[in-house]
């Protein structure tokens, strides 16, 4: 089963240097790759800039079509308000199968602004003890993940260390 997270970082080129240890970690076969996105927003721009992970995954596990709708959701949809209100609550339906709801759109709205990034990322085959590791130190939000509680857990405790450096 894949894992689908999401890692926010307090700069706009943080999820960049984030996805180079993720790859880094795909080379050494410590975590395998499906797909993914980087969200950059760099300050004084009126939107972010995204980009689809598929030169990592050929075609993409998830399509653009997925992280399109995503991606509107967040960041475009109250820019555009009623007029596709009712369409894409139609659509985000389709997006909790994948365990991201409401309250998931809500979070990274809210946390990814200006000045920050992101990192969307499914995965699978992840060696934990390598992975935490590679991402000790790491300046990172969990924002979401479907990981089992005690990995999430591991997990946040990899990105609070950043803090108490």
């Amino acid at each position: 089963m894949a894992t689908l997270t999401a890692v926010k970082f307090p700069t706009a080129v943080g999820a960049d240097e984030a996805l180079q240890i993720l790859e880094r970690l795909q080379r050494e076969e410590a975590i395998r790759i499906h797909d993914g996105a980087v969200v950059s927003w760099v300050d004084g721009a009126k939107k972010p800039k995204t980009r689809q992970l598929n030169h990592l995954a050929g075609s993409g596990a998830l399509g653009g079509g997925f992280w399109g709708l995503l991606f509107g959701l967040i960041f475009f949809v109250p820019i555009l308000g009623l007029l596709v209100g009712a369409a894409m609550g139609a659509a985000s339906a389709s997006l909790a199968d994948v365990g991201i709801d409401d309250d998931f759109i809500k979070e990274v709205r809210e946390k990814v602004t200006p000045g920050t990034s992101a990192l969307f990322a499914l995965t699978s085959d992840g060696v934990p003890d390598k992975v935490a590791e590679a991402f000790r130190g790491v300046d990172g939000e969990l924002l979401h993940t479907n990981l089992s509680s005690e990995q999430e857990a591991q997990l946040r405790e990899v990105f609070s260390d950043a803090h108490a450096v």
